[in-house]
Parts: structure tokens; sequence; C-alpha cells
């Protein structure tokens, strides 16, 4: 059986559910279940901390430049504070791990995102991807934050068969802006997010010019945005109900698609096998009775990950503003730092720790100059 074969040509997800233990509810959740467990953190060894200290230091350094374009790349911007704030601990250990420890690829593809995040209007200053422009493209409720899986983890529903509105850049926006709101769902301790896409059609959705199957060129920027600029980001992704259409379409993108993401995917598994039932949609077997209410919902979920990410930020102040701080410290309540920020190593400090070839290559990657022996 093929990587992208259908199981079964239909799959009925809703189960028998006890209604006497449904909850109705048009808004999401406000709450982590009391009863979840967030896996703990890995301790880094030796090595790795030597290249973490190496990223840490590249962006402590109150001279750092960064393009604010991605794309013909000119113009270069310090980092504002919004900025510092993103570049967290874990945000360097996720494009670490991305990037297998290069230390040059991971401070390239930080920069990178950041030119991207500016460019695109996300980077926490003047942004123009925002609530009110992405508000339309949400109306028939075809991205949803709702619930928690087993392991903590946020879950961003996905409905491509309620799709309202044309193929256009603003889908891609409305895309990238719930995957940053659902980022602020996520709970100290955890850094992953779950996705689950539903590709059922819905008959009380019609609109002719509206395509269910994203076209092969959204799809493929995409899948570019979320595996360059949110690496590690995606902890499983569980897919139900694929058309044949849909399962061409995964076929078609099949190529552009990291290793490390196909590992995550889950096709047509029961999904109380990953989320509490307490938790999820009783469409898929869950206790959650959910109806899209526009007017309820998008003020609810805007308002709930707004005062998140403000509690983010005032930490942030409150630690002193620097780079390197810890995403379980700023989204926790503690008033001491359980990830205090050391700091950054030199290059001539840690030269003689990492192959000659690897500072050559960190050297080009901060200068942009090529070292030639």
């Amino acid at each position: 059986m093929g990587f992208f074969t259908s199981k079964k040509k239909d799959i009925e997800i809703q189960s028998a559910v006890d209604s006497t233990k449904l909850v109705e509810t048009s808004i999401p959740f406000s709450e982590l279940p009391s009863l979840s467990t967030i896996p703990k953190p890995v301790e880094l060894t030796q090595e790795q901390n030597e290249k973490y200290q190496i990223i840490l230091k590249h962006f402590q350094d109150p001279t750092l430049q960064i393009y604010t374009t991605e794309k013909d790349p000119k113009d270069k911007a310090p980092l504002t504070l919004h900025e510092k704030a993103w570049l967290t601990r874990e945000c360097f250990l996720r494009y670490l791990r991305a990037t297998k420890w290069h230390t040059a690829d991971c401070i390239k593809r930080l920069e990178g995102s950041i030119a991207w995040r500016r460019e695109f209007g996300i980077s926490g200053e003047n942004d123009t991807v925002t609530a009110d422009l992405c508000s339309p493209e949400n109306e028939t409720g075809k991205e949803v934050i709702l619930g928690y899986e087993n392991d903590a983890r946020p879950i961003l529903y996905l409905k491509p068969g309620r799709q309202n509105t044309k193929t256009s850049e603003r889908q891609v926006q409305h895309l990238v802006f719930m995957l940053e709101r659902v980022i602020d769902y996520i709970p100290a301790g955890q850094d992953s997010l779950a996705l689950l896409i539903d590709f059922k059609q819905y008959d009380d959705v019609k609109n002719e010019h509206a395509s269910k199957i994203p076209p092969i060129g959204i799809g493929r920027q995409v899948l570019h945005i979320l595996q360059t600029h949110y690496p590690e980001r995606l902890g499983k992704a569980l897919l139900t109900n694929i058309p044949w259409l849909g399962w061409t379409f995964l076929k078609l993108i099949h190529p552009f698609i990291d290793p490390l993401t196909r590992e995550k995917l889950v096709f047509d598994e029961p999904f109380p096998k990953y989320v509490p039932v307490e938790q999820l949609d009783k469409t898929y077997g869950g206790y959650v009775d959910f109806t899209y209410k526009h007017q309820q919902y998008w003020p609810a979920m805007n308002k709930i990950a707004d005062e998140r990410k403000a509690k983010y930020f005032q930490r942030f102040q409150k630690f002193g503003s620097i780079v390197g701080l810890s995403e379980f410290d700023l989204k926790n309540d503690g008033d001491e730092l359980v990830y205090p920020v050391t700091a950054g190593l030199t290059l001539a400090e840690t030269s003689d720790k990492i192959s000659e070839k690897e500072v050559d290559a960190i050297s080009e990657a901060v200068s942009g100059v090529k070292v030639t022996a």
C-alpha cells in the first residue's frame, strides 16, 4: 500500500456518543485541561549546548542588522523588541534541530525567517495580517482552534470543504494568521501544535468560485512557509475524509513534504486515540458539541490569544527584554526564571570545540563574505 493510499473509500468518523456527556460551546477553550501531560524537555548534550551558545551569541549582538524582506533583500534593520521576544531559547532549539545542529545553516534560516516575517506583516511592528483582514476568510468556520490533544498541543481544525472564497493571497495570510494564533494557545512546556484536517464537503457552504482543494501553487507556497518558517511546530497532523481529488493533491505535493513532516501525518485513524474526548468535537467521536458562530467565535478566539500574547510580552519586558529567554518562563507565572539566559560564547571561544570548516561557514553566514583558505 502506497504512502498516499486511502484505506477506505468512505470513513464514518462520528461514533455513538452519549448525549448526556455533550458540552455545548461556540468559543474556544480558554484553559488547558487539568489532566493534560506535557512531555519533559530533553536535556542538551555538551556539544548541543556549545552550538546553542553560538546561536545565542550571534543574536545577542547589539549591532546585528537583518534584511527587511525575504524577496530581493536590500535594506537591513536592527532587531525590534517583538523580534527579540520571538527569539527564545526554544525558538533557537527548534531551528537547530531543523538544521541538524548545523550552526551556519541555523543562523541563515533564522535571519531568513525574521526577514520573511517583516515582509509578510507578522513581525509585531505595524502588522498588516490582522484579525480584521482575515475575518471574512473564516466566516464559514473553515479554520478553528478548539481543544488540546493528549500531549497538551492545541488543535487547529482545517476544513477545506468549508471554503468560502476564491484562491488568493489572503487565503495564505489567513492560514498564517491562524498558525500565529494557535501558537499563542500553546501552554508553557509544549512548543508544538496539532492539525486536524477534515476534507468532508459541506452542503451549507456554496461558492461556485471556491475550490475545495487548493491549487498546487498555493499548496507549495503553504508548505514552504510551514517547513521553512515554522520548523518543529507541527507535533501531529490527523487527516480524514480525503476524497480522490484530495489524494491526488497529496501525491502531487508529496515531493515537497520533508521526511520529518511526513512522519507526523496520520491518515483515517480514530481521533479519540490522539485527543481526549472531552476536548474533541462530537463529529469526530468527542463530547464537545461545537457549533461555529462567527460573530461569537472570532472575537472570543482573538481575545484569548491577545491576552496570552500580552502576558508573554509583559513577562519578556519584566525579565529584561533580552534575546534567549525561555517560552516556558514567558508563558508561566513564576517570579524567578527557570531557564536564565547565559552569556553566549564568542566564536573564538568556541573555535577549539568545532571544526575549522564550521567556523568558516559561520563566519560566511554572518558576514556574507566567502572564507577562502
